[in-house]
This record gives structure tokens, sequence and C-alpha cells, in this order.
């Protein structure tokens, strides 16, 4: 990696941490120079203003997720030809991931700019939304292979499955933090993964 992306780099992760932590309108650039030991002409030559921060740091976020969630979801179905139990596996995965980290879940950057989105331009509004969609084909596209070899105990619609998934995650982070017990989340999504055994098993 070369410098000037070293120092991208290093800005975002330092303004990842602030945001997460008090929120986008408390955090500014001026404690992010300092931080990071820059000047401020070196901030601006990285980000024009503190909207394309957001938007960077927005992004950067998204894609990180994707990654993660293609690699757990990946190997899951390489396991398992069964669209239901590689779901399944997924989702128990991805809770011993979240449960490995030491402090808990750092927090939802796309959760942070949807709760103080007057602070953003309509560009960044558009990418959060577009990251909730792109979250609801990801999983309607499992609830939709598994619904081809399992009928629901109940009659679902397959986007309010998949929202669901994202409600959990989000809701869990949420949880944890109110809680102040980083456990919450991983065992939500244990939960999820039981309802979702149950939703899909045959009537007796």
């Amino acid at each position: 990696m070369r410098k000037g992306e070293e120092t991208r780099a290093r800005i975002l992760d330092v303004a990842e941490a602030a945001v997460l932590a008090k929120g986008f309108g408390a955090t500014s650039i001026d404690e992010l120079i300092a931080e990071t030991g820059i000047t401020k002409s070196g901030f601006f030559y990285h980000f024009r203003d503190k909207n394309e921060l957001a938007r960077a740091l927005l992004e950067r976020y998204i894609e990180n997720d994707e990654r993660i969630y293609d690699e757990i979801f990946g190997r899951a179905h390489q396991l398992s030809d069964d669209p239901l139990q590689a779901f399944l596996l997924g989702l128990k995965m991805l809770s011993e991931i979240l449960a490995d980290l030491p402090n808990g879940h750092p927090g939802c950057l796309v959760a942070v700019m949807c709760t103080q989105e007057r602070a953003f331009d309509r560009e960044i509004q558009e990418i959060n939304r577009q990251a909730a969609l792109m979250w609801r084909r990801r999983f309607g596209t499992m609830f939709e292979a598994i619904m081809q070899v399992y009928r629901p105990r109940e009659p679902l619609d397959v986007d309010q499955l998949a929202d669901m998934v994202s409600t959990v995650l989000e809701g869990g982070i949420i949880l944890s933090k109110a809680l102040k017990q980083p456990e919450s989340l991983p065992q939500q999504l244990l939960v999820l993964r039981s309802f979702v055994r149950l939703l899909f098993q045959p009537a007796a």
C-alpha cells in the first residue's frame, strides 16, 4: 500500500471509531487531524469536506460487510448443498465470528447515518437506502432458494423475511450496547436461526 493510501485508510479508521462512539456531528475534522498527525491540507487532499468523508466511510463499511457475507455464506454453501442447511450454517458461523469480537460489535455506520440523515446530503441517504435493498436482495435470494425445496409453515413474504435478518443484526447491535452485553448480538442470531429452522420444519 502506498503512503497516500495508508494515510487515507488511517483517517477512515480514526473517523469510523469516532463516529461510532459519538456520532458524525460530534466528530470534528480538527480532532481527526490531531489523532492522525496529518496537516489540515493533508486531510483536505484526501477528502473535500465532511460529506465526502461520510461517503467514503459508508462505502468502505458496506463493502466490508458484503465481503464478510460473501465469505461466510459462500463457505456455508460449500459445506452443504441444501439451501436451508447452508443458511442455518451461515447464521451459526456469523454468530461465532461476532461472539469472538473481544469488545463486541463496534456498531453499524449505516444505522448511525440513518438516524442522523439530516446531517447528510441526498447522495449519502441514497447509499444507505441502496445498502438496505442490497441486503434484502442477498438474503431474499437465499430464502427463495429455500422455498423451492421447503414450504414455510406460515405464508411469509420473501422480502419481509430477508429484512428480518437485517433487523435482527441491527437491533442486536443496539441491544448489546444498551445492555452492555456483547453476547446479546450473537445470541439473537442464534434465536433467528432457530426461528428459520422451525419455520421450514414440516408440520407434525
